[in-house]
């Protein structure tokens, strides 16, 4: 079996394996089993189970590499580049029904939810919590991830107008500024006092 070959294999069972039993429940070790090669094979190529799910699931980026060149340049300007990130990630129609796929995989949808949660927190919400580094800072950031969230939803899976047709620079325009007035931490937020 060539390189190719390999790679094919692995990524194909990855993909199986994140589509039947979520982000969680996939061990990189059960993927090299099911691709009938050595877990060290996988490591070869992808040195962690986020950078083996991006390939699996054609993510236009590896979010382990990623949210370090996104949080890079400082706070300024992040807003615009966490919401393009997230609109050009899910512009690929593989990837949204890659992403649509994986919740539904499981044995429910709570725990497909769970797994998408735990990719979700450990990829992206655990790395911006530590650039902020403020008390409040993941608050912050999942009101960040819920709002870019219900954009996408709403641009690339349920389609209402005029968001869905609506070119990515003016979206970008709009949203963005929300998502860095949350990012600065020196305006706080309006939340009940037992939010933390």
């Amino acid at each position: 079996m060539g390189t190719d070959d390999v790679r094919d294999a692995v990524l194909d069972a990855a993909r199986a394996a994140f589509h039947a039993r979520g982000y969680v429940r996939t061990s990189m070790k059960g993927v090299a089993a099911a691709a009938g090669v050595a877990p060290e094979v996988v490591n070869r190529y992808w040195n962690s189970k986020e950078s083996l799910f991006a390939a699996a699931m054609q993510l236009p980026f590896d979010p382990a590499s990623a949210m370090p060149q996104l949080v890079a340049p400082g706070l300024d300007g992040m807003g615009e580049r966490l919401t393009r990130a997230t609109l050009d990630m899910l512009a690929d129609e593989q990837t949204r029904n890659d992403f649509i796929a994986l919740f539904q995989a499981g044995a429910s949808a709570t725990k497909a939810a769970r797994g998408m949660q735990d990719f979700i927190e450990r990829s992206m919400v655990d790395r911006l919590v530590r650039v902020l580094g403020v008390p409040d800072a993941r608050l912050r950031v999942n009101l960040i991830m819920a709002y870019l969230m219900g954009i996408a939803t709403t641009r690339y899976i349920v389609r209402l107008e005029p968001v869905a047709s609506m070119p990515e620079d003016d979206l970008v325009r709009l949203v963005a500024p929300t998502i860095q007035n949350w990012l600065d931490v020196t305006k706080p937020l309006q939340k009940p006092k037992d939010i933390a």
